[in-house]
């Protein structure tokens, strides 16, 4: 599982406030519109100008405060390859799993990586290619790569009943 994308660099305790803005959150429920309101309040520009595949890099604690999954879903649905961090809130780690949107962690490709560089990840190989040079990260669990290939822990569920 390749992923390319330019970097949107932010800083440290990106919280989830701030991800999806929390004015909408009993306002907006449909996936697809949850993305026009990614990162509003932290860079206005973000929503009109991510394209697939794009890289979220943040610093230590990225996705800290209230538990709500759209913070994770609007990043998804505007086409977010993956999350790079030093660390992560541990919900919103976990939330991302189950909406296979990809969160690693790799302080050294959060220094290295500048806003707007192209950056390729190699999820199998557990490496971040950038400018600087190769990054090493450790590899997501093989249950967290099943579901992320399934599409998430729902779809991942019904193929493991038998459903799907």
């Amino acid at each position: 599982m390749i992923i390319r994308g330019r970097v949107w660099k932010y800083g440290d305790s990106i919280n989830t406030d701030v991800i999806f803005p929390g004015k909408y959150t009993y306002t907006v429920s449909d996936p697809a519109e949850m993305a026009q309101y990614a990162m509003e309040d932290l860079d206005p520009r973000f929503a009109g100008e991510v394209r697939p595949g794009d890289i979220v890099v943040g610093g230590s604690n990225f996705g800290c405060g209230s538990s709500r999954e759209q913070a994770v879903t609007c990043l998804k649905m505007a086409g977010v390859g993956a999350i790079i961090g030093k660390s992560f809130a541990r919900i919103y780690y976990r939330n991302c799993i189950n909406n296979a949107l990809p969160a690693l962690i790799c302080a050294g490709a959060v220094d290295a990586v500048q806003d707007g560089e192209q950056v390729e990840i190699d999820l199998q190989a557990g490496e971040i290619r950038c400018a600087a040079g190769t990054f090493s990260f450790p590899p997501l669990p093989e249950m967290a790569m099943e579901m992320m290939a399934a599409g998430g822990l729902i779809p991942y569920t019904r193929k493991k009943l038998g459903l799907a």
